[in-house]
């Protein structure tokens, strides 16, 4: 109960912690108030006297006293109660937490794969675009040597046909 009233907040702590000393100087004295009755068996007389005249503060003190102890009991098993509930979530959050880490970490492995696979398809583009400039350079090239060669057929041919005609 110590602990319990230990562990909550400071306005309700401060109520507990003092009902808690009053209920253990309680217990204290009836506890002593016990042991001096039980060690004057001698006096029987004395004693029953003592137990008919204490017996109804006795009764209802300690029916009192019983019935906090009940309320403290529950109240401690509701708190454990609360601590296994929170631990089984605790628990839970904990297993969620590692599945979402592990995800993270196959997702991450992915996209690093995605990555190199992209610079790659990169690398092949870029050679693929030079390898194209060149064909297409080439291609124009040739266009123009077969354009001047045609140019110059033609021009040998009417040289010649004008040569041949003119005789």
């Amino acid at each position: 109960m110590d602990l319990e009233a230990r562990s909550l907040q400071p306005n309700v702590k401060v109520v507990l912690l003092a009902k808690l000393r009053e209920y253990k100087s309680d217990l204290n004295n009836l506890k002593s108030e016990h042991k001096r009755l039980a060690s004057t068996n001698s006096n029987q007389a004395a004693r029953d006297d003592l137990l008919e005249s204490g017996m109804a503060d006795a009764m209802s003190v300690s029916a009192n006293q019983r019935g906090r102890l009940m309320m403290s009991t529950e109240r401690l098993n509701e708190s454990s109660d609360r601590i296994k509930e929170s631990r089984r979530t605790m628990l839970e959050t904990e297993e969620l937490g590692v599945s979402i880490l592990q995800d993270l970490h196959q997702q991450r492995q992915s996209l690093l794969h995605a990555n190199d696979t992209l610079h790659g398809v990169d690398d092949n583009i870029s050679k693929s675009k030079k390898i194209l400039t060149n064909m297409s350079r080439r291609m124009s090239r040739n266009k123009w040597i077969i354009s001047s060669i045609i140019v110059v057929l033609v021009v040998a041919i009417a040289l010649i046909l004008y040569f041949k005609l003119s005789k």
